[in-house]
């Protein structure tokens, strides 16, 4: 693993790929249909919804979204039924961060309105249960065009929450605070795979109950995008370790410093587990761990590269290394390899 000089401007190499030009110009068109309906549902509320940016449609922010959408792509989706497969996933994205938000007590913005900051927390609940009045109200709409048989909307709703309630399920029974430190492969396999790894299988639900799928040729998108979730948890991990420790969940690299052979470093995680305070989920001190550190960005990195190199199709493999590069940036961890290579 180390950092390539010529991938300064990961986003800007994207999106000189004509392929996921045309997917983000579909992207925008779901973010669209999205934003519109929200506007009305929330205009009847007597709430005010802010037009979206040139922001809101940029590859920096729904990288994810334009990963599964050329998982569609790959598929055999046609391009109308991939937009309204992007609308969905806006609908999917705001419960999911709606969720995140009430579960981690902080605000990461989905709608723009004008309830004020202040209530946070109620926001939150809003963007969910916008989010999900849409979702149906898009699914609707869809078979009233006759896009999608109506026998189908409510087997699409039902599904979307399939997989969130299982990921959901994970996240509440940490609430309490966890009692043992597993293994880090029973965190990856029995933690981490419910967490992350099958939600970013989940917008794959609602096609499924309305597309006909080729098993052979799904099967390796869907391996990849779990293989890219797993990757991305790992460095969030590593982010989010002073959090975790304060907050008692599960966390693979708190795993990998107390089940792993360096004893100066399991010291040192034995005396901040012990500290009533370690900074309120303040910065990680990563070079205090630097052994589980780099075996966590490779572990990552590892992750990453198959699951990307799965997904993309071979005259796009060349997007692999930006793809990781954005991310590694974008989850904050870029530094910690820099250092890893000194």
């Amino acid at each position: 693993m180390s950092i390539d000089d010529n991938l300064s401007d990961p986003i800007a190499q994207m999106e000189r790929v004509p392929l996921l030009a045309a997917l983000m110009a579909e992207l925008k068109s779901g973010i669209l249909i999205y934003w519109e309906a929200a506007d009305q549902i929330l205009r009847q509320c007597g709430v005010s919804l802010k037009a979206p940016t040139e922001a809101t449609f940029s590859l920096q922010k729904n990288l994810f979204s334009l990963l599964f959408l050329y998982s569609y792509q790959r598929a055999g989706i046609a391009r109308s039924r991939r937009i309204l497969y992007a609308a969905t996933l806006q609908c999917l994205r705001g419960m999911v961060t709606g969720c995140d938000n009430l579960l981690d007590d902080e605000y990461k913005q989905t709608l723009d309105t004008d309830i004020p900051a202040t209530g946070y927390r109620f926001r939150s609940v809003m963007d969910i249960m916008i989010s999900d009045r849409v979702l149906f109200q898009i699914l609707m709409d869809a078979a009233t065009r006759q896009e999608i048989a109506s026998d189908r909307v409510l087997a699409a709703a039902t599904a979307s929450m399939k997989t969130m309630t299982r990921s959901g399920v994970e996240e509440a029974a940490e609430e309490a605070g966890i009692a043992a430190i597993l293994k880090p492969e029973e965190i990856l396999q029995s933690i981490h795979h419910f967490k992350t790894g099958i939600l970013f299988q989940c917008p794959w639900d609602i096609p499924l109950t309305i597309e006909t799928a080729d098993d052979k040729n799904l099967a390796p998108l869907l391996e990849g995008l779990y293989r890219i979730g797993i990757g991305c948890q790992i460095m969030d991990d590593i982010v989010d370790m002073v959090g975790d420790i304060e907050a008692r969940r599960h966390n693979y690299v708190v795993s990998l410093i107390h089940h792993g052979p360096n004893p100066l470093e399991k010291d040192r995680l034995s005396k901040m587990m012990n500290l009533k305070s370690i900074g309120n989920g303040g910065p990680f001190y990563g070079n205090r761990f630097p052994e589980a550190i780099r075996q966590a960005l490779e572990i990552s990195h590892r992750l990453l590269t198959d699951g990307l190199k799965t997904l993309f199709s071979t005259e796009h493999q060349a997007l692999v290394s930006p793809a990781i590069r954005f991310l590694q940036e974008r989850i904050g961890v870029l530094h910690l390899i820099k250092e890893a290579e000194l």
